[in-house]
């Protein structure tokens, strides 16, 4: 089931015939004009620096990589609805993040025009595994441990959701692969410009690698930061992505939580948030303001 089919951009309302916007080279001009607008308007208005993305992933199709995903997405669902796993629709924690989804997803397009287009989903398999993820194209999943062992309160289930989100968005998981297989096949200058069909092949054929893939500590501060935005100007409280890392530093001392394995705890990342608390301060209360 599609999350945001309802908070889609609403369509273009009716032009007078024969009128310029009724052109369709008008209109293809003024979708390009607008979508670059948003972008230009994205960058300007973001809060946190984190830069710009890596241009090197580009060496890695977005739509194979997104079609990948999204198989790879079918099939964790489908083994956790045949594990009994799978939480239904009416259950009140999958209520719960599709709430919280609700309140972030129209946050996240100027951070990654492509996401206005992604059928984004969330949802929650039975699992004491301390975990959550989402895979390119906006497919989320946690898993009930994390909800319930770390107690989390709706802010911080904002935190984590907005983090993940951001690993998709500033597509951390194409420039990851796109590093390591450009490195590992000797990637040539004739295929980088007739068509990448290494990479691409690569993209398409992931298996279970988009669940295990390990960012980097830029990458780490990157979803931190743009996660603690997209949530404070969802309306959630952003001090709660300090208290969410000292649950998960807690929780730490107790084992390995499956979230660290691939969201390793830097000394400095509660520190890091701290200092982005008064810039995104506002915008929870814009947020709250309504």
């Amino acid at each position: 089931m599609c999350l945001l089919c309802d908070l889609k951009n609403p369509p273009n309302g009716p032009s007078s015939s024969g009128s310029a916007d009724a052109s369709p080279r008008w209109q293809a001009r003024r979708a390009f004009l607008l979508a670059a607008g948003a972008s230009a308007a994205g960058s300007a208005l973001a809060q946190v620096d984190v830069g710009s993305s890596s241009g090197l992933r580009k060496l890695v199709p977005a739509e194979t990589l997104e079609t990948s995903a999204r198989q790879q997405y079918t099939q964790v669902l489908a083994d956790a609805r045949a594990k009994g796993a799978l939480a239904p629709d009416g259950h009140p924690q999958l209520q719960r993040l599709h709430t919280i989804a609700e309140k972030l997803i129209p946050h996240t397009a100027s951070w990654n025009p492509r996401s206005r287009d992604w059928k984004w989903q969330v949802n929650l398999i039975g699992s004491k595994q301390i975990n959550a993820w989402c895979m390119p194209g906006g497919k989320i999943a946690f898993y009930t441990g994390i909800l319930d062992q770390l107690k989390l309160n709706d802010d911080e289930v904002a935190m984590i959701m907005g983090h993940e989100m951001a690993h998709a968005l500033r597509e951390h998981a194409r420039e990851r692969l796109a590093k390591s297989q450009a490195t590992s096949i000797g990637l040539s200058i004739a295929s980088q410009l007739l068509g990448l069909g290494s990479l691409g092949d690569v993209a398409a054929n992931l298996g279970t690698q988009l669940l295990t893939l390990k960012y980097s500590r830029d990458d780490e501060t990157e979803s931190d930061l743009v996660g603690l935005e997209i949530a404070a100007r969802g309306g959630y409280k952003p001090e709660a992505s300090v208290s969410l890392w000292q649950k998960m530093q807690a929780a730490s001392s107790n084992g390995s939580p499956s979230f660290l394995s691939t969201h390793p705890s830097g000394t400095n990342r509660i520190q890091e948030l701290e200092a982005n608390l008064p810039k995104v301060q506002h915008l929870y209360e814009q947020a709250r303001r309504g």
